[in-house]
Formats: structure tokens, sequence, C-alpha cells
């Protein structure tokens, strides 16, 4: 009896061992099912126009859980599928749109609880030339290790990274 057991012990450990590497090399080859494009993810766009559905699942058929209604939001893609993308909002809020509705231009939203400095020159020891209000939408012109420049309301910028939701901190462009 206790070498049928054992057999049986074994029997079940290699089966198992067998179905977790398979499982292990079937997500290594399907790394793609949520990709749809080369680029990053997660990474940032910005909504294209005025009015777009945020809907439950990556499809029209699903529910529309809210309505974005303001042109340049900035949202961070998580997830794609076909043409669908998971988003999430800078108030965490986690929703899928089509992406005929997302634009690659750099927007943010000040993040902060209050006004913030937009500086000259990339430095705090420069001239003050407005200041931004929380919750203020402006378009991310360029980033460079600390400081991004911030375009808002007509006035153009720098404003410290960490104080814009809309760019990552180790993100560096022009």
């Amino acid at each position: 009896m206790t070498k049928k057991i054992t057999i049986l012990l074994l029997f079940l450990i290699i089966c198992a061992f067998g179905v977790s590497h398979s499982l292990h090399v079937w997500a290594a080859e399907h790394d793609d099912v949520f990709r749809s494009t080369p680029y990053p993810l997660p990474r940032f766009l910005s909504i294209n126009v005025d009015k777009v559905y945020v809907r439950t699942g990556p499809g029209k058929g699903f529910p529309v859980k809210w309505v974005f209604k303001k042109k340049g939001i900035p949202v961070e893609v998580i997830l794609e599928y076909d043409v669908w993308r998971k988003i999430k909002d800078h108030d965490g809020d986690i929703g899928w749109i089509h992406k005929a509705l997302l634009s690659g231009k750099r927007m943010g939203i000040i993040h902060s609880d209050s006004l913030v400095s937009m500086y000259r020159k990339p430095k705090s020891d420069s001239r003050i030339i407005a200041y931004a209000e929380p919750e203020s939408l402006g378009r991310v012109e360029s980033c460079k290790e600390l400081w991004c420049k911030f375009i808002s309301s007509g006035y153009k910028g720098w404003v410290k990274k960490n104080l814009i939701w809309g760019v990552y901190e180790d993100e560096l462009f022009d």
C-alpha cells in the first residue's frame, strides 16, 4: 500500500510541476495579451475631445461609469485590449475608453492643496511669474530632472515635477 501511495504522490508532484511549468511558459509567451501597441505601460496620454464615455469594460456594450466633459485631461493608460485602453484618472478612478479619444499631447494637473509657484527658470531662486491653483489643467511642454515647463491660463513657467499629476518622477522629455 505504501508503495502505491509513494508512486501516486510522485505522479502528482510530476503533474503539478508540469502544469506549473506549462503555465509559466504560456504566460511568458502571451505577455502581450493586454498589449496592442509597442508603447510602454503604464504611460500618460490626454483626452482628445470634449465628451468621453468611460466604460466598465473594453467595448461599447459595457455600461458607462462616468463621462469626461473637457478636452485635455491627462489619464494614465494602464492596460490595452485591441482598440480599448484601460485608464486611471487623477482621482484614481479606473475605466475603459476607445483609443481614438486619446491624444499624445502631454497634459498635467496641479496636484497640491495650495497655490503652486511657476518659475521663470527651473530653479527655486528664480523669479516667480505666476501661481497655479490646485487642480489647474495645463500643457506639460518638457520635463527635466526635478522640473517641468507647464503652460496654464496663458502663463508658461517651470513647476516642480512632484506637483504635477501627469508625469512620472523619472521621466525626461523635450
